[in-house]
């Protein structure tokens, strides 16, 4: 009868132990669902050290009240240390920071010219367009007469070469900006990896843009004789140069006349 009534205690003890263990678990899963968990503050913890280190290196003015934030890993001064470090290091990010120092890390055996791909892509992408620009340039196809009769009064192998001509001054136009900004960017430590998709699409608007400002939108200044091969090189070294504010010319007169068009129902 004792070991029969000692069996049963244990079993009536097993469903509490069930329910306590089950009760902590909870706890633990609530806790790292509605706070902050310790992944989060150990990246922070660690952006902010190479934020500090990229202050330094580079002589950097920091708040010195990051370093009382920093000494006590509460989330509220990591926040505020955070914060504090990414106005000190503008316009460089974390992320901008992390990537340049992963790229110093990853090539210190390899050539100056293979440190930084975007660059060396730039580079040989304007040697593309600097050699199509003489080709197409040194051809007999390529004259005033052949660039003012255009798209539509031009055919066969004199239209290809007056377009590649055309194209390869916007996409001189477009790289010349884009290495100027790459320059800047990796001078500020500002460059992410995501810049590369960036300018391979703005290569892109740039040459057809080029082609819209030489081609589509004439300024003629009294004839459409008047167009020669200056006005249109410039028109297509412009467009190219300036991609950016040709699109948002464009889009701002799509969006005039959607506004004539469909008017807003407020009343």
């Amino acid at each position: 009868m004792a070991t029969t009534s000692k069996a049963s205690a244990t079993t009536k003890t097993d469903p509490e132990q069930t329910a306590a263990t089950t009760t902590t678990d909870a706890a633990k899963k609530t806790s790292a669902t509605y706070g902050i968990s310790d992944e989060v503050k150990g990246k922070m913890s660690e952006e902010i050290n190479e934020m500090l280190s990229f202050a330094v290196y580079n002589g950097i003015t920091i708040n010195t009240d990051v370093v009382s934030l920093i000494q006590n890993c509460s989330v509220d001064n990591l926040v505020n240390a955070h914060n504090m470090l990414c106005k000190n290091v503008a316009p460089a990010t974390p992320k901008s920071i992390a990537y340049t120092r992963k790229l110093r890390e990853n090539t210190d055996k390899k050539t100056l010219f293979s440190k930084l791909p975007l660059v060396r892509n730039l580079i040989i992408l304007s040697l593309v367009f600097l050699a199509t620009f003489i080709i197409t340039g040194s051809s007999e196809d390529v004259n005033n007469t052949s660039l003012d009769l255009g798209v539509m009064n031009n055919h066969g192998r004199s239209l290809l070469l007056n377009l590649a001509y055309l194209s390869s001054i916007a996409g001189l136009g477009v790289l010349f900006y884009l290495l100027k900004n790459v320059s800047a960017s990796v001078k500020n430590g500002n460059l992410v990896p995501e810049d590369t998709i960036y300018y391979i699409a703005l290569i892109v608007l740039g040459v057809i843009s080029g082609l819209i400002m030489s081609e589509i939108l004439h300024f003629y200044t009294k004839d459409p004789e008047s167009i020669n091969l200056f006005n249109k090189s410039v028109l297509a070294l412009i467009g190219g140069f300036s991609s950016d504010a040709i699109f948002t010319v464009l889009q701002g007169l799509i969006d005039r006349l959607k506004a004539i068009f469909a008017p807003s129902n407020s009343q």
